[in-house]
């Protein structure tokens, strides 16, 4: 099995080491289990392995109950890998969840929390095939997933029913996103997401420009950021060198539209090319004109963000999931956790401005991660059902909904609760999310882990800064899908 997935991770590995040596902040990944399988499981050991899989089954199968009580032996220490490290907007309410998991079954998390960027991504890729894998990950469910897939690392959501039928009874499974390698569902997704922009009021007011919104256009916008560039202030909050994406996504559906967004160009007479072309010579435009932080293209994603909460920058895009950034958080005793803001009444979340075909009210998003129960995990007698119950408590209707804020989409069949006592930034992204004309997934999670790195890792920023051309970039990243 290892050697099998070492093959298909060999590129990912490289991917890692490229990145590294791009990206100003690696975060690292995983401390997990010392002790793990190595090499190719001969036919007797496979036995073995089916026979005390089985064996955990029948034992577990009668201390299972409904989704989120599974009973677990107490004392069980799981290593769980997420991407709710740094300063991800749910950081306090996963750690919420899980101390009370912990409080409640008296099983301990090694939390190897970490920020979601491509050479985290690589890394996680990494550790499964040094067999430092958790043992329980969350995780993307698209192309990002399909090495665990094809190489059995982690247990689908159908073999987990067979020991506990009620495993993430809770969920729509049309919703949880299947697997590209076979259509079966192996993760159970907390809050999907949406990408809009974020937008610092008391910045604009003091360059006396209006807050962009449905009616919006690249032009108009562009003229924004040259006033408020003008008055002293650094119109975007981006780093190319960590984390471009969300500004490629939206420059790329600028240039083509919702109906073929999610088409990986094939080469360059693809139509897609040219809009992937247009949309990086976007990026770069705006870096030229000096609309980007002047350390850019060093600087990591939560330097250049923090110029949002020390109004010095006017606008940044990112996921709903940074909705806590701002607001903070309540904790499981009912505190309040203060957010990254002074007045989160002072920020606000808007539609990205448009051209071409696509309409300002189109928005990038969809349900992209999950947590998986790793293989290592599910064959061991002592951290299976410690597995599935730790899943369980991780994605509750009540978790989930904090997660969500009561603006993220979910695959919850009760639909996403309602926010309580919903702030102003709350109040305006489901106005956002209300006059929306439609989404669309980002065109990324079809892209191989290798690809990413390279086109949003590596190329972004030297596009930006003129060493290589937009289509050098594009070239360079689809040849690597040869």
């Amino acid at each position: 099995m290892k050697r099998k997935l070492s093959a298909l991770l060999s590129v990912a590995t490289a991917a890692a080491m490229l990145s590294a040596c791009s990206s100003s902040t690696a975060s690292t990944t995983t401390t997990a289990a010392a002790t793990t399988s190595a090499g190719d499981s001969s036919t007797a050991e496979q036995t073995t392995q089916q026979e005390s899989s089985s064996t955990a089954a029948a034992t577990t199968t009668e201390e299972a109950t409904t989704a989120g009580t599974t009973a677990a032996t107490s004392g069980v220490s799981l290593t769980v890998v997420t991407s709710f490290g740094g300063d991800d907007g749910n950081r306090q309410n996963y750690e919420d969840a899980y101390t009370a998991w912990e409080a409640a079954t008296g099983n301990t998390v090694k939390d190897a929390s970490a920020t979601s960027n491509e050479q985290w991504k690589a890394q996680v890729l990494s550790d499964f095939e040094t067999g430092s894998e958790p043992d329980v990950l969350f995780f993307f469910n698209g192309v990002d997933s399909n090495p665990l897939i094809e190489g059995d690392e982690v247990v689908s959501i159908d073999e987990i029913r067979e020991v506990y039928p009620d495993y993430a009874s809770n969920m729509d499974d049309s919703k949880l996103g299947a697997s590209p390698v076979d259509g079966k569902n192996y993760s159970i997704p907390t809050a999907g997401y949406w990408e809009a922009m974020y937008v610092n009021k008391t910045v604009l007011e003091d360059a006396g420009v209006d807050i962009p919104d449905e009616n919006t256009t690249w032009d108009e916008f562009l003229t924004m950021c040259q006033t408020i560039k003008d008055k002293g202030y650094t119109p975007i909050a981006v780093s190319l060198a960590e984390v471009p994406h969300y500004w490629f996504e939206y420059t790329v559906l600028n240039n083509g539209s919702r109906a073929v967004h999610e088409i990986v160009p094939t080469d360059s007479s693809s139509p897609e090319y040219t809009n992937w072309v247009n949309g990086l010579n976007d990026i770069k435009d705006l870096y030229s004109k000096g609309f980007l932080p002047e350390n850019t293209l060093t600087a990591t994603d939560a330097e250049t963000f923090q110029l949002m909460a020390d109004n010095k920058a006017a606008f940044a895009i990112d996921g709903s999931w940074k909705m806590g950034w701002f607001s903070g958080s309540t904790d499981e005793d009912g505190n309040e956790v203060a957010g990254n803001v002074d007045d989160v009444s002072r920020y606000t979340v808007t539609y990205v401005p448009a051209k071409g075909e696509r309409k300002t009210t189109d928005m990038i998003g969809g349900l992209s991660m999950g947590y998986y129960i790793t293989r290592k995990a599910w064959e061991d007698p002592e951290k299976q059902a410690a597995a599935v119950s730790f899943v369980e408590a991780m994605t509750t209707d009540d978790v989930v909904g904090k997660m969500a804020g009561g603006t993220a989409v979910t695959a919850l069949k009760n639909g996403t609760p309602a926010a309580e006592n919903p702030n102003s930034l709350v109040l305006d992204a489901l106005a956002m999310i209300k006059g929306s004309t439609g989404t669309v997934s980002a065109v990324q999670d079809n892209l191989s882990s290798e690809q990413k790195t390279k086109l949003l890792v590596d190329d972004v920023k030297l596009v930006a800064n003129g060493s290589i051309t937009a289509e050098q970039a594009v070239d360079d990243t689809l040849a690597l899908a040869k």
